[in-house]
């Protein structure tokens, strides 16, 4: 029996995530022949089961790669600026009552906001419309990978459907139990915390006025991060991390006693929040690759790092995965998926992956402390922090990706 021969492609992405897709429209606008394949096929309304209910915020070096890949013009109607990045200390002995708040405003670094939020179910709807205009990309939802055998020159990747599509260059964006990883041996080291995170959007009386507000008390970070109004009112993403158990308890609660504790969580900043989508749950890790390359093959994204959702970093992170291994497939095209190549991918990335990593876990380590007398010394350092005019501008522009 003859079998087909398998389809040849400058790049396969492997993955069809918020980061999935903006890799194969970035290879796919950059002139590169491109197939793009995940298990499960995007799920593009905000009231369909098993929509993804977070947001991301994309922040500002994110937007050369959103407009060299032509997503920006599609994306930036949906979007809602992030002007002011909020802290806010409500550790003292009484609950719902804020101590400390300090604001950074991106007009002291830029004449650019720090970034623009969107829900996530509309970026996978409007990046999978992109996708659909691309001559050279291949996009196969509902189609997962089942194998990988790389050879110096090719990566020949096995199909749920049964094909075989053979690429110059294997782009692992397949998540954090990612199946191309696992193929090619490569382990990651993960930190477990204890927590859960719950994701849901809610509505306000008060305006947010671009201002992204994350309360620090115990058991992890709760953040507001702004959308575009809705029916006239004022509309935020949630992500409210706790200790495991206290976040199954709350997910549990019937929706009147769920309004009124994250009403209490949110100190009131922005009035009474009405709860608006369902709730969802995931547990929060930190996540490692133990190297970001295999032969053929270049991890992005959640399938090298994973880290907790504290300071928009995680996909910020994912998208300087991308435009540096874009940059050097467009410097040397012939070189494409090489050992050279990669080497270069894994030494430009590698530091900065390394140092965000280890910055966010202390971070979210610091946003779990239940004990009063060290909540009171997270509350002194963001203080310190804050006070120190150059420091503060560091602290900003190091956020936003600055030195990559």
């Amino acid at each position: 029996m003859r079998h087909p021969q398998p389809a040849l492609f400058d790049v396969i992405v492997s993955g069809g995530g918020v980061a999935g897709l903006t890799a194969a429209a970035a290879f796919g606008s950059a002139g590169f022949s491109v197939l793009c394949v995940d298990p499960a096929p995007p799920i593009t309304e905000e009231g369909t089961e098993g929509a993804d209910l977070r947001s991301t915020a994309f922040l500002q070096p994110a937007r050369r790669v959103l407009e060299e890949a032509g997503l920006w013009a599609r994306l930036e109607p949906h979007a809602a600026p992030l002007q002011i990045m909020r802290i806010v200390d409500a550790g003292g002995a009484e609950p719902g009552i804020p101590r400390e708040v300090v604001d950074f405003d991106a007009a002291d670094i830029s004449d650019q906001p720090f970034g623009w939020n969107l829900p996530n179910w509309l970026l996978r709807r409007e990046m999978a419309a992109r996708l659909s205009e691309l001559e050279g990309v291949t996009f196969r939802p509902g189609v997962g990978t089942l194998g990988v055998m790389t050879r110096t020159g090719e990566a020949r990747v096995r199909l749920s459907d049964g094909s075989t599509a053979v690429a110059r260059l294997l782009v692992a964006a397949d998540g954090r139990d990612s199946p191309v990883r696992k193929a090619l041996g490569i382990d990651a080291r993960t930190i477990r915390y204890g927590q859960k995170a719950l994701a849901f959007t809610v509505t306000h009386p008060i305006p947010h006025n671009n201002v992204s507000t994350e309360i620090h008390r115990s058991g992890g970070p709760f953040t507001l991060v702004p959308l575009p109004d809705r029916d006239g009112r004022p509309h935020s993403a949630i992500v409210w991390m706790e200790d495991g158990p206290r976040a199954l308890e709350l997910a549990a609660l019937s929706r009147d006693a769920f309004e009124e504790a994250m009403n209490e969580r949110s100190c009131r900043l922005y009035g009474p929040l009405t709860l608006e989508s369902r709730i969802t749950i995931w547990p929060i890790i930190s996540q490692n690759a133990v190297q970001l390359t295999g032969e053929r093959t270049a991890l992005v994204a959640e399938a090298a790092h994973v880290l907790p959702p504290i300071g928009a970093q995680g996909l910020n992170m994912s998208l300087r995965d991308i435009a540096t291994l874009l940059d050097l497939a467009r410097e040397a095209p012939a070189d494409l998926g090489s050992a050279p190549m990669l080497a270069r991918y894994a030494k430009a990335r590698a530091a900065d992956v390394h140092v965000r990593v280890m910055g966010i876990d202390l971070l979210n380590r610091a946003s779990q402390m239940h004990a009063q007398p060290l909540r009171d010394l997270r509350r002194a350092g963001l203080k310190a922090l804050y006070g120190v005019r150059p420091v503060r501008r560091s602290l900003m522009q190091l956020g936003l990706g600055a030195g990559r």
